[in-house]
């Protein structure tokens, strides 16, 4: 799951946004509802099949502090998209607080864990959601929050960048789910819709507050405390 995609030889500069001060909710202003869905699934395949989620980091599995950023950010509901070793993640994780749901065909990459969650989004109430991922434990609340803010409408576009180069979280306005759900395929996920879309995304900057690095590797998991 890489957080930053090589930019397109080509590509169009994206708009940046103005920085936004933590915490600070224009969603709410907006009247907008911005849900939370943190992606997982994934089994750890570099990892010799340990999966992502049941990773520990402070004592307590991955899953938990990756879930408690997006409700911290601002996101209500917060998903959860579970796939390997699920019923552990269910028994180890304290996830009371949010929904979760199971992607049976969690192998065939992050794409169907999005599907799975868009499609448990669908007809929510929810105005826009914030996507994150499970092995990004430098990013927290405070890019979340960031994210959030960048909500305008049900046709909302954005990302955090870090140095001006996009990565998550990534928020989808609703009017945006069906095509978003139709392209995401693979370990892919939303890629190849921010490429065609790239006039339209917002970036916002979260390098001073958020570190964007994956735990995919053995030896990533000295990142981990």
């Amino acid at each position: 799951m890489a957080p930053t995609a090589p930019r397109d030889p080509g590509e169009q500069p994206l708009r940046a946004r103005p920085d936004v001060p933590e915490g600070t909710r224009e969603a709410g202003r907006l009247g907008g509802r911005v849900a939370g869905l943190l992606l997982a699934a994934g089994g750890g395949r570099r990892l010799g099949g340990r999966p992502k989620a049941l990773l520990d980091h402070r004592g307590r599995p991955l899953v938990e502090h990756a879930a408690r950023a997006l409700r911290q950010g601002g996101c209500d509901p917060v998903h959860i998209v579970l796939g390997a070793a699920a019923d552990a993640v269910r028994e180890r994780a304290e996830l009371s607080a949010y929904r979760i749901r199971y992607n049976p065909d969690w192998a065939q990459g992050m794409g169907s864990s999005l599907r799975v969650g868009l499609a448990a989004l669908a007809g929510s109430g929810a105005d826009a959601v914030v996507v994150s991922l499970v092995d990004q434990p430098g990013i927290g609340a405070a890019a979340v929050a960031r994210v959030v803010a960048a909500y305008d409408g049900g046709g909302s576009l954005a990302c955090a960048a870090y140095d001006g180069r996009r990565g998550h979280p990534v928020l989808f306005g609703a009017d945006r789910w069906p095509d978003i759900a139709a392209t995401a395929t693979g370990d892919r996920g939303a890629r190849a819709y921010l490429q065609q879309h790239a006039a339209a995304l917002t970036l916002v900057e979260c390098a001073d507050v958020a570190e964007p690095y994956d735990i995919d590797t053995p030896e990533d998991l000295r990142r981990l405390e």
